[in-house]
């Protein structure tokens, strides 16, 4: 076995660069080398597009691409229960390999809400409101009445459901709209004869409006404080909202029960 000459501190320095080569190469060889090779260090994956897919797929798609992932779930109205509606990281994105990959996917039932209040709001607040609470908007119909778009009724399944019942998350609700003015057309009812208070409850309950009320003397056989005119006159095609002018008899003078009484002498 040859040896080494130290004779002299040349020699030293140089046998000690040696070693300390040979440990730096041992070093980084084992570091940039041989744990790389064994370990796929540093390879990386890319993230595919999950989306639409159902959650049945996930774990063999995910597997052979040597990736794990864990579900939460949410219902989503009109999404097939159990498919993918979003995940982390997303498509693209390069990761480690054995990275868990999170994903949201659509329930199998709905949660039960409570239906809201949409009568006398206006039609554009009661679809924002159906959409915050997560209902949709059904078929929509329009009745005559002064309130122009305002919601009269709200219905689900064909019958009137109240504010506070329980009803199915993303379930369609229809709508009954007030017409307004409109084009729709009906015959003006009659109040002649009848007092004012009283023509003036029938004409508001038929949808339209009392306008000028004018007093003129009653002619023979006409009762005091009563309609003897109207404008426009019965049977005449009348809107929602139309403006009926009235002419009234005058009212009765009461009589105070002392117009006899002759005062004392």
């Amino acid at each position: 076995m040859a040896k080494i000459s130290t004779q002299s501190k040349t020699d030293l320095f140089i046998h000690i660069g040696i070693i300390v080569s040979l440990l730096l190469v041992l070093f980084l060889g084992f570091f940039f080398v041989y744990l790389p090779f064994t370990t796929n260090h540093g390879e990386a994956v890319t993230i595919p597009d999950l989306k639409k897919k159902n959650v049945a797929e996930l774990e063999e798609f995910l597997e052979s691409r040597d990736l794990r992932y864990e579900v939460d779930c949410t219902f989503v109205a009109n999404v097939p229960p159990l498919t993918i509606i979003s995940q982390y990281p997303l498509p693209g994105a390069k990761v480690k390999e054995g990275r868990k990959i999170y994903v949201t996917v659509s329930s199998r039932t709905a949660p039960l809400i409570k239906m809201p209040k949409l009568t006398d709001m206006t039609h554009r607040s009661a679809q924002m409101l159906l959409k915050s609470v997560g209902l949709e908007e059904g078929n929509i119909s329009y009745v005559p009445d002064m309130a122009q778009n305002a919601v009269l009724k709200q219905m689900y399944n064909g019958k009137e459901i109240l504010p506070g019942q329980a009803i199915a998350k993303g379930s369609k609700i229809d709508l009954e709209l007030g017409e307004g003015l409109g084009t729709a057309q009906f015959e003006a009812p009659s109040v002649l004869g009848l007092p004012l208070d009283e023509a003036k409850i029938a004409l508001i309950g038929a949808g339209l409006k009392v306008g000028q009320q004018m007093e003129i003397p009653a002619e023979e056989g006409q009762a005091a404080g009563t309609v003897v005119r109207q404008n426009p006159d019965a049977g005449n095609n009348v809107r929602i909202g139309d403006v009926i002018d009235l002419w009234i008899t005058p009212q009765a003078v009461e009589s105070t029960g002392n117009e006899n009484i002759l005062p004392e002498q």
